[in-house]
This record gives C-alpha cells, structure tokens and sequence, in this order.
C-alpha cells in the first residue's frame, strides 16, 4: 500500500493515543507534530519519537510531502485548523464533536467536499468487533423492528471540584461538556447501529459544581490528582456535569440516555442496550469483548468476540484471535485503518464517519441545549 505522511495538531492525551494507533498501522508515518509552543511541541515530540515539532501548525500544512493532519486540540479550535488544512489540500481526522456549532460544520462539510478530499470524525467507539456484530445482525433483522433504546455514558473523572480540565470551559469547549463530549459519542452510536435517525429530543442538563478549583498549572486529561489547595484558583462554571435525554428515534422507537462525568466508579461506562419485536442486545464498554442477547421464549446468550463467529461483515474488525481482548485502542486502529486505506486511494469506499456525521452530531446538540433550556420536545 502507498506510504502515508500525516502530521499530529495537540499534544494532550488524545494525541499520544492517535500516535500510538497510527503506527499500528505499517503504512502511515507521524512526521510531525504541532503544539500551543515550540516548547510543549517539542516536549511531546521527543517522548513519543517524532522528530519534528512546532508550535506552529500552519508551517506544518505548508508543507506538501504531508498528506493529512489529526486535528487534537480544544473544540473551539477544529474549526479554523480542519478549514486551514482542507485548504492547503490535506486530508483531515478531527476529533469529537465536531466543532462548536453547526454552522461551522456545514462550512467543513461543503469545504471538505469541494477539495474532494478524505475527510472524518473520531467517532472511533463505532469499531469494536462486537458492536460491529450489533450492527450486522440489526441489519439483517433478527432483533425485528427497534421499539426502543436506552443507555449512559457515565464517568468519575470530574466528580470533585478540585477536578478540572479545559473541557470546563466554555470558551475552548463550547456550551454543552459532558453531553458534547461523551453524549455525541452515544447519539452517533445509536444511530450508527439501528441506521435509524434521532427525530425528536427532550432533555434535561445539570452542572452541579457551581465553581470548580482551576489548577494553576497544566494538568493533562484524567490527571491532576494530587495537587496542594495553594495550587488552584476559583472559577465558575456553566458547562454541564450530567445530562437526560428522551428521544424518538425514526418513525416509531423511543428512547433515552444519561450522560455524567461526575458518577463515582464509573470510570468510562459506554452502555447502550437496544430491544426489537424479536431480540434484545446490552453492550458496556467496560467489558468490550461480551454480548448480551436477549430472548422471550428461549434461553438468553452470552457471546464474547471471535472473528471467526461473528457476523461476516463485522469478522473484519476483529483483527486478534478469540480470547485476545480488543478494546478502546483497537477501536482507533480500526476508525484510521480505513481512514488511511482512503487517502492512500481515493477509489476506495468510505467505511469511516465523516464530516457529515460530525455535522449531524452538532445538530443534535444544539437541540438538545434547545430543549434542555425550553424544558420541552424539540424536533430535530
């Protein structure tokens, strides 16, 4: 397969993870990263091995021998950055949600679209081989027609007030955190699996730490536990910790789901459980390689992840024996296999969210803000 350049725009958490699951793939070299500053570039860059570094990404999409760049950083940044790249002619892998508003998505889409160019969101949680297997058999309709979907995505890393991060803030983030972050996870999830889209919302949003403790230093994502109470300053705080949402979803299933960073022990509880006419599956990201299928009149199953059983076209997302645990970063491999397969060859099929899913994503959340403030149903 052609060999693949890509640049690496953030150096947080989610950059070391894209790194490290690009070069699973063989055919994709990472030849440079960009940060906030030359410095925090290159601190980055020497820790996992790439040998060029900068603190400033536009000398990086200058350079034509790169073929596509990952854009990592806070949200209110995906869109100048996605936009400058699809304008110097690179392919671009953004991360979740989108960007802050749909008006700024449709701009990507009708940009990404006009470039002709290799364009999508990481809605990477799409890609374990058993959810996969979901998407198959709902396909094939042996769960019948959906009535109704239900589910959370609920985590502990910003249960304290002392927890902080730049998703707090709206200004970097957007208006909705915890729904933005992890909720449009399970909203493209959902539609993903059931082909169904979300018609109708009526939410309900809560931010229960009023003010939060702002470290005076730099804490990565999921870090920043042990700091001293001289080490924050006070903050307010109008993002959302928790969040509900009703939904309809097509013609005539309902639904709904819980959204929480602040539930104690749940540390990335990606749950979702979906009920036809003829069966029932439950799925916890938790246990990635386990899949409850629900039955009236006969026993119930319990399967876990072999390639060599699952539905013929999720066999392909599994790529190690059963028995060999798949999990999150396996699921990123799998979104930037079929990412790159795309830029290495534009004839190939788009198998990966694109742009047009990040901009449906948006949607949805501005009606969910829209709801949540109405405290009534809105249409989507």
């Amino acid at each position: 397969m052609k060999k693949v350049t890509t640049a690496i725009i953030g150096t947080g958490f989610m950059g070391r993870v894209h790194i490290e699951g690009i070069r699973r793939l063989g055919h994709v070299e990472v030849v440079a990263v960009a940060g906030s500053s030359d410095a925090s570039a290159k601190k980055f860059a020497d820790e996992m091995g790439v040998e060029r570094s900068t603190g400033d990404y536009k000398s990086l999409l200058a350079d034509p021998s790169i073929d596509a760049v990952h854009v990592l950083t806070p949200n209110s940044l995906h869109f100048p950055m996605s936009m400058a790249a699809l304008e110097a002619g690179k392919a671009v892998l953004c991360e979740k949600p989108l960007t802050v508003t749909s008006a700024e998505a449709k701009k990507m889409v009708a940009l990404a679209a006009k470039k002709n160019l290799p364009n999508a969101v990481c809605h990477n949680l799409r890609y374990y081989p058993v959810v996969q297997h979901v998407r198959r058999i709902i396909e094939s309709g042996e769960l019948g027609e959906i009535l109704h979907v239900q589910g959370t995505y609920s985590q502990d890393w910003l249960l304290y007030e002392t927890d902080f991060n730049w998703r707090i803030e709206a200004d970097r983030n957007g208006e909705l955190r915890a729904m933005g972050d992890i909720g449009s996870h399970w909203m493209d999830m959902i539609q993903h699996l059931t082909a169904l889209p979300i018609t109708s919302v009526c939410a309900d949003l809560a931010t229960f730490h009023k003010t939060r403790k702002k470290p005076k230093v730099a804490v990565q994502t999921f870090a920043g536990k042990k700091l001293k109470p001289s080490d924050y300053e006070d903050v307010a705080i109008t993002t959302d910790d928790w969040g509900a949402v009703m939904l309809h979803l097509g013609d005539r299933a309902r639904g709904a789901f819980t959204v929480s960073q602040v539930a104690a022990g749940c540390k990335n509880k990606f749950a979702f459980e979906i009920y036809g006419t003829k069966a029932g599956v439950q799925w916890n990201q938790e246990e990635p390689d386990r899949l409850w299928i629900g039955h009236r009149n006969t026993p119930n199953q319990l399967i876990v992840k072999d390639g060599s059983l699952l539905h013929p076209k999720a066999a392909a997302y599994a790529e190690l024996p059963g028995g060999h645990s798949e999990g999150y970063d396996d699921s990123h491999k799998a979104l930037y296999k079929r990412f790159y397969q795309k830029v290495a060859d534009p004839s190939v099929p788009v198998e990966y969210p694109t742009f047009e899913d990040g901009l449906r994503g948006m949607i949805l959340l501005e009606k969910v803000a829209e709801s949540a403030k109405k405290q009534k149903w809105v249409k989507v």
